[in-house]
């Protein structure tokens, strides 16, 4: 720890060339997670066993401020527990840039931020962190904010490529969105905080030998949230449209939720979420499957990642009707969640002929205790009751097993140093 200390001062003793006050924190994490899967994602097979496996996020934060200058560098290493190079001298996980960024603020109301960064706004629905994958998500963008009392309007920007070509690649670039420009929105009516969000996503692909061609789409909408006293709520509209690999586009989403806490540890809420879908008998070629884009999906759609967690795209959307309860006691928070899950769309069985809507039941039950400020260790378990409609869904002929999914977690977030 003195080691680190005087490195700080050192560091701060190079940069303080002039009169500007500067400060720098560094802190670190280690968030290792047990896992226990046994029909996590999809209903298992007969003949199928189940797994377990521990992972871990290291991750080396750094902050800097200095006047109207910020900077932020984050450092993490994602691994499994035993997964290690086949070569002696090097680890194939290495260490990787999650956040690298640098700030400037022109005024109190203007900002202007470029480099890799987190971009998350409100629930987290269409634009989020995924903080519960261990490598979790962030952009490479330039984003301008302005942000008055009680406004606030950021303008974002990206474009990405594989390396520093000299001319046009041969073949698209797939390892994620080629270009994202977006606006969001955000102030307070009274008690309503109301966010407007507009993002155009551009995805290449090869039309035809050699044509290489970047279709846009566009996904809009609103998010609502009201508190008042014992009582809050929240409502979310989306549509997209534009293209989608030379196919027209035309999906909307609708969540809502409705909670009240009854005592000061004891809450309720009640919540439905609408994701358009397709008829499997549907013959057009229109995309009418909406999808979440960047959304923290695990947070969404039960906890056992059957949903729009890598999967279930261009599908025949889903309801999902919750209710959640949360209870709190001095160190101890609980909480737990049944789902019961229907396609608003046609399924078809082998013969072709329509299925049932309903999918299934998930109840979800999580637990964490704080051990102090910066130990928190958390857990959970979950259990799927799939039908015969989603095992056609995940097309899994041979079912018959339980599905569930355990799993611990311990975070450890101590801080290294602060300077000042």
């Amino acid at each position: 720890m003195k080691a680190l200390k005087i490195i700080g001062l050192s560091f701060i003793a190079m940069i303080s060339l002039g009169t500007y006050a500067q400060e720098l924190d560094a802190n670190l994490q280690f968030r290792p997670r047990y896992e226990y899967r046994n029909g996590f994602k999809s209903p298992m097979s007969n003949g199928e066993d189940a797994t377990s496996f521990v992972s871990q996020r290291s991750r080396l934060n750094l902050n800097f401020k200095q006047e109207k200058l910020k900077a932020k560098l984050t450092l993490q290493n994602i691994r499994s527990w035993g997964d290690v190079s086949t070569t002696a001298t090097a680890d194939k996980n290495g260490v990787a840039v999650f956040e690298a960024w640098a700030q400037y603020d022109f005024s109190p109301n203007w900002s202007a931020r470029f480099g890799r960064q987190v971009i998350s706004y409100d629930n987290q629905r269409i634009l989020g962190e995924i903080d519960w994958i261990q490598q979790g998500q962030s952009h490479d963008a330039a984003l301008f904010s302005f942000h008055p009392k009680n406004h606030q309007l950021d303008l974002g920007f990206a474009m990405n490529a594989n390396a520093e070509n000299l001319v046009a690649p041969k073949t698209p670039y797939t390892t994620n969105y080629k270009s994202m420009q977006y606006a969001w929105y955000h102030t307070q009516f009274g008690k309503i905080n109301t966010s407007l969000l507009l993002l155009n996503t551009g995805y290449e692909f090869e039309k035809s030998v050699g044509n290489l061609e970047v279709d846009y789409k566009q996904t809009f909408g609103t998010y609502l949230v009201f508190k008042d006293k014992k009582w809050d709520s929240n409502l979310g509209l989306y549509g997209q449209t534009g293209k989608n690999f030379n196919n027209n586009v035309s999906a909307w989403y609708a969540g809502a939720n409705l909670g009240y806490a009854l005592t000061d540890a004891f809450k309720a809420s009640l919540g439905y979420e609408f994701l358009s879908g397709k008829d499997q008998d549907n013959t057009s070629l229109t995309v009418k499957s909406f999808s979440p884009i960047f959304g923290t999906n695990h947070a969404f759609n039960g906890f056992m990642d059957y949903f729009y967690v890598g999967n279930h795209q261009n599908s025949v959307g889903l309801q999902d009707a919750y209710l959640k309860l949360n209870y709190s006691l001095k160190k101890w928070q609980f909480t737990l969640t049944p789902h019961v899950f229907n396609a608003p769309n046609t399924v078809l069985n082998a013969s072709n002929e329509k299925m049932d809507s309903y999918l299934g039941t998930e109840i979800d039950f999580t637990l964490g205790y704080a051990v102090q400020k910066d130990i928190m260790v958390s857990a959970g378990y979950s259990q799927m009751f799939a039908s015969a409609t989603l095992e056609r869904l995940k097309n899994v002929t041979d079912a018959g097993n339980t599905n569930n999914w355990a799993w611990v977690m311990i975070s450890f977030n101590p801080k290294l140093f602060s300077l000042k």
